[in-house]
């Protein structure tokens, strides 16, 4: 018995990390492809998904101001995106798109509530010379919680770093003060 403790011991030490690692792997991914498809669904106007990503109690912090709520989210997302009203000229057969990207997730999970920072950048080719450029470049801190289920937004907090919210810079990033103390 003496010689089969440290051989049941090291099978423990070996299984229990892989189960808490995939648990961790899975939760990851799955809060992945829901920034992923929050983002397809704003540039799509698909209002329904933009919502399926909210908690009900959710609040939206971005250029437009500080929205509280499901009903103020939608309300404010309702006209944003590909969900703006848009002319297209009889026979047309193409538009301008803006297509929002995401990369660089850092996901820190603990239980049911987890908090991501991630990039983001816009490209859009409505431009005068019909070409691709970056419209607008920033980053997301989000708080999300997990309900029945499911990984959702309770808090994202959007830096648009092309607009008045910029600054000098952002601790969440992990960023110092250039100025010193």
């Amino acid at each position: 018995m003496k010689n089969a403790l440290p051989g049941l011991s090291a099978v423990l030490v070996c299984c229990l990390p892989g189960s808490v690692l995939a648990g961790y792997a899975d939760d990851r991914a799955e809060i992945e492809n829901l920034s992923n498809r929050y983002m397809i669904a704003v540039d799509a106007g698909d209002i329904e998904t933009v919502m399926s990503a909210w908690a009900e109690d959710g609040v939206l912090d971005w250029v437009g101001g500080v929205e509280n709520g499901k009903a103020a989210i939608r309300k404010a997302m309702s006209n944003f995106g590909g969900a703006r009203p848009v002319t297209i000229p009889e026979g047309a057969t193409s538009r301008p798109r803006t297509r929002h990207q995401i990369i660089n997730h850092v996901i820190d999970i603990d239980g049911d509530t987890a908090r991501t920072i991630a990039y983001w950048f816009a490209f859009t080719n409505n431009t005068p010379q019909k070409d691709v450029q970056v419209l607008y470049f920033g980053h997301y801190e989000d708080e999300l919680v997990r309900q029945n289920g499911r990984w959702l937004f309770k808090k994202r907090k959007v830096f648009n770093e092309s607009q008045h919210n910029r600054a000098v810079h952002y601790p969440g990033l992990g960023e110092k003060d250039p100025r010193g103390k």
